[in-house]
């Protein structure tokens, strides 16, 4: 399957697919002035975009503060969710993060979306609190964190999992 979509940085172009899957899937999607205030900041975000055929079919951002990063959002289209395109979107922001110097990584997931929370997990997040009622409709989110992600163990990880993607 991987052969079949690429990962590329997100542009303005991409930003009303990008919009379209957010609201498709989300039931406080982001705003499209929040795409355009978040691609717009490439000092500390960064923002991939899955293609399949020149269609944006995915997508995921992080966010830096100092040696930290912060996954903001990742989003893949219903209907070719399963088939590695989140996994490789992660693989490419943490890759990216690590390069421009990120130790740690952090994010919040919705407690009810345990598929998320395994794939985080391969990228050796763990869940480390709750924030309650984080997400405008009353749902709680798992805060998860990603250590020493700039390590030797780490770089060995993100290695399996992008063989993983090259293999699917």
């Amino acid at each position: 399957m991987n052969s079949a979509f690429s990962i590329q940085p997100m542009t303005d172009l991409h930003i009303d697919a990008a919009l379209a899957i957010e609201q498709a899937g989300a039931p406080h999607p982001w705003t499209q002035g929040i795409f355009v205030d978040e691609i717009g900041q490439p000092d500390t975000r960064i923002y991939r975009v899955a293609l399949m055929y020149d269609v944006v079919v995915g997508f995921g951002g992080a966010m830096l503060q100092l040696d930290e990063a912060h996954i903001t959002n990742v989003a893949v289209v219903d209907q070719h969710r399963r088939h590695g395109i989140a996994r490789a979107l992660m693989v490419e922001l943490m890759a990216a993060v690590i390069e421009r110097g990120a130790l740690a990584a952090t994010l919040e997931v919705r407690v009810s979306n345990i598929g998320a929370q395994r794939l985080y997990h391969q990228f050796g997040f763990a869940p480390v609190g709750v924030r309650p009622k984080y997400y405008p409709d009353g749902e709680d989110a798992v805060i998860m964190w990603a250590h020493e992600v700039a390590s030797p163990t780490f770089a060995d990880r993100l290695r399996h999992l992008a063989r993983h993607e090259a293999s699917a």
